[in-house]
């Protein structure tokens, strides 16, 4: 397990559509541990390969860390299937540090993707949860989430609007 390098706003890598995964092996199972292991260093709820440079549809989401119990998922090919309801509030990303957005998501996601055995789940998901999960896949297709933000980007820390 390793660290990977965060890319950035600006990095050509983020704007592109990932491919799917068609099995599971080393290379996979090392990207998804480094994965893990990034998102937590860098304090977050959820990360995106394209966020590491792999063009894979692979995503790592924890909303509910806890040192004693592993609460994370790690989605391959997770696709939207239904949602409904609406949240709106303020979203940030390890891409764009010390950024947020005011974004409006669905509240409730019905999500399908395979686990680590390459097993289909479906997962209900409401919240910071389904928020996370809409953030994540829209990363495998290439779209921030400065893109579909209602405000202008702002400083997380002073909550003054970027210009």
């Amino acid at each position: 397990m390793a660290l990977r390098q965060i890319r950035y706003d600006g990095d050509d890598i983020l704007r592109k559509k990932c491919k799917e995964v068609k099995n599971m092996n080393e290379r996979i199972a090392t990207l998804i541990d480094d994965m893990l292991d990034t998102m937590y260093d860098a304090n977050g709820v959820g990360l995106a390969a394209p966020q590491v440079g792999i063009l894979k549809r692979v995503v790592v989401i924890d909303v509910e860390y806890d040192e004693e119990e592993d609460s994370s998922i790690v989605m391959l090919n997770p696709e939207i299937l239904a949602k409904d309801g609406e949240q709106t509030g303020d979203e940030g990303c390890l891409s764009l540090p010390g950024k947020v957005a005011t974004v409006t998501r669905p509240n409730h996601v019905i999500c399908r993707y395979q686990n680590e055995e390459m097993e289909t789940i479906e997962i209900e998901a409401e919240g910071l949860l389904a928020r996370a999960i809409c953030h994540e896949i829209d990363h495998l297709e290439g779209v921030l989430y400065k893109d579909v933000a209602d405000s202008p980007l702002r400083n997380a820390e002073t909550q003054d609007s970027e210009d």
